[in-house]
């Protein structure tokens, strides 16, 4: 039941002026998760935590993965309006207390609190737009959502350089405030979806078990992943053992919630299983790949952090041009299933170029290896959202998007801690040898190994330094033939993707909490009159912008 009292009329200028508050939402939260990594060296130096800056990213991408059930199923039983808003608000607050901040741990808070900002902006922003827009014409609105993750994953980088070499690190929070204070009044005045009032129960236990399993999921692939601890440490498998419990915990809980926050019918739904299992492929393949070329292509370029973030432009283009057009495209065909099977093909294909990767491999291959990835993912990431939102009922979108993206943070977790550790085992083992080779003992090789970075790179003689780009190349393409059959699995699911209609009606037209600019405009149509003159003869018939003779059919 919602507090309106009259359905809101969806015209075209307001869904627009809606979309605009949703872009800024999904910009906040995209380009704070990269904007910190180029300033991360600076911030840890000054607050003091060098030995624990893996907190600063851990802290975002726990609360993050954490809130994103918990905000798509609040925002299908409480309206997403107010949710949308709060979201904004914690987001923006953790940014000031980041910015203001003089103490470590303190800022891992204030990180972990924009997290759960963050999280809850790229839920609902997806959400809302399937509650204003049908999904016979939301490829168009999705696109550029996409697009937004491809544009935040090179721009970040390039902003979080300048503000450290041109100004302060403090500024990466800075600029989320008046973005962050403009789409909260956007939002305000704008964004008058309905609210509602919960008929069931809360599904706290399914919470509270969910976001156990998440922290132990994030702990342990953390740990597993780190070189101190490693998947042998006794507390790695602690937290291994607290996920599994925790997560048959949760689907026992599920099982009898009279409302649970992840319902377990969704897995009998064949579209959304599908679509989820392509998507926690991708966030496996995807996010394990793109983790460590920036790395790659710092150390073979020789440039700073910034601007080895250029190259990363060319996946960027890609991106945006397929995860726009796709969208354009399905809105106009009314089909879908030929993007997924097309988008991990060429993933898959740009993955095999990839294991080709060497030192001497020219930057211009790169960017194009990068730029053929690019634009494999913009045909799957939006496309697999809009899939799942159309095979839910409408009162399960948020909660449906949300899931979808849930699994796709869990596979890309999994992805970075094992494929990390492979990585990173073999690139230490390389670079041992290649300090070795050049006259350090074993310790003195060691320490090197521990201490590189790209500014010493620029010290190494030449001989030393190719050795060291060959080791990062030679390290990182193996990792790409154990990310192939993941994206060949993709392929497959994609094909077995069932293709259905895409709906005509909106989340909340078919909630009956709006109604469509053309519904609206045919309620206020003037309404059929007949009059008769003076001398008792029946004149014209008034019918909308028409007039129809006396004793026609529509008289």
């Amino acid at each position: 039941m919602t507090t309106t009292a009259e359905p809101l009329v969806l015209s075209q200028r307001r869904i627009w002026i809606i979309f605009s508050a949703l872009i800024a939402g999904m910009l906040l939260a995209s380009l704070d998760q990269t904007i910190v990594s180029t300033a991360m060296p600076t911030i840890v130096g000054q607050l003091g935590g060098v030995e624990h800056q893996a907190w600063i990213t851990t802290a975002y991408l726990l609360a993050t993965t954490i809130v994103m059930p918990i905000y798509g199923k609040f925002g299908d039983v409480f309206g997403r309006r107010y949710l949308f808003m709060i979201a904004i608000a914690i987001f923006t607050l953790a940014s000031a207390g980041c910015a203001f901040t003089d103490d470590f741990w303190t800022f891992v808070v204030f990180r972990a609190l924009q997290g759960a900002g963050g999280g809850g902006l790229m839920i609902l922003s997806q959400a809302i737009i399937a509650d204003i827009v049908p999904a016979s014409e939301r490829g168009k609105y999705m696109g550029p959502l996409g697009a937004i993750f491809g544009l935040s994953a090179v721009g970040g980088p390039l902003l979080g350089g300048f503000f450290v070499d041109h100004l302060t690190w403090e500024w990466c929070f800075y600029i989320n405030i008046p973005v962050g204070i403009i789409a909260l009044l956007i939002s305000w005045f704008m964004l008058t979806l309905p609210t509602k009032k919960p008929t069931k129960r809360i599904d706290v236990a399914g919470v509270v078990t969910l976001s156990i399993a998440t922290t132990c999921l994030i702990f342990f692939t953390d740990f597993g992943g780190d070189a101190d601890r490693g998947w042998s440490d006794p507390l790695t498998w602690a937290f291994g053992i607290g996920l599994l419990v925790a997560a048959c915990l949760f689907v026992l809980v599920e099982s009898r919630a009279q409302d649970p926050i992840i319902p377990l019918s969704l897995f009998r739904n064949s579209i959304f299983v599908n679509a989820t299992a392509i998507g926690f492929v991708l966030g496996l393949g995807m996010f394990a790949a793109l983790a460590f070329m920036p790395t790659f292509l710092q150390m073979s370029s020789g440039t700073s952090a910034a601007v080895s973030g250029l190259l990363l432009l060319p996946m960027m283009v890609g991106l945006l041009i397929t995860s726009i057009g796709s969208g354009l495209a399905i809105t106009k065909t009314q089909r879908y299933k030929m993007y997924p099977i097309a988008g991990a093909t060429i993933t898959a294909l740009a993955m095999l170029w990839l294991t080709t990767l060497q030192g001497s491999t020219p930057l211009w291959v790169i960017c194009s290896m990068l730029f053929v990835f690019g634009l494999g993912l913009g045909l799957i990431m939006q496309v697999v959202i809009l899939v799942v939102q159309n095979a839910v009922p409408v009162d399960e979108i948020g909660t449906a998007t949300s899931s979808n993206n849930y699994f796709r943070e869990v596979g890309a977790a999994l992805g970075v801690a094992i494929f990390g550790t492979i990585f990173t085992n073999q690139l230490s083992v390389k670079l041992t040898e290649v300090f070795t080779a050049a006259g350090a003992d074993s310790e003195q090789a060691g320490q090197a190994t521990a201490t590189l970075d790209p500014a010493i790179m620029k010290a190494l003689p030449e001989e030393v330094r190719q050795g060291v780009v060959d080791a990062y190349a030679d390290s990182l393409a193996p990792v790409f033939w154990y990310l192939i059959p993941f994206l060949a699995i993709a392929i497959v699911l994609a094909c077995f993707l069932k293709e259905i209609p895409l709906s005509d009606e909106a989340g909340m037209v078919a909630r009956g909490e709006a109604i469509s600019a053309k519904d609206a405009a045919a309620r206020v149509a003037p309404l059929e009159r007949s009059t008769e003159d003076d001398a008792g003869h029946d004149t014209v018939v008034v019918t909308g912008d028409r007039t129809e003779p006396p004793g026609s059919d529509n008289a």
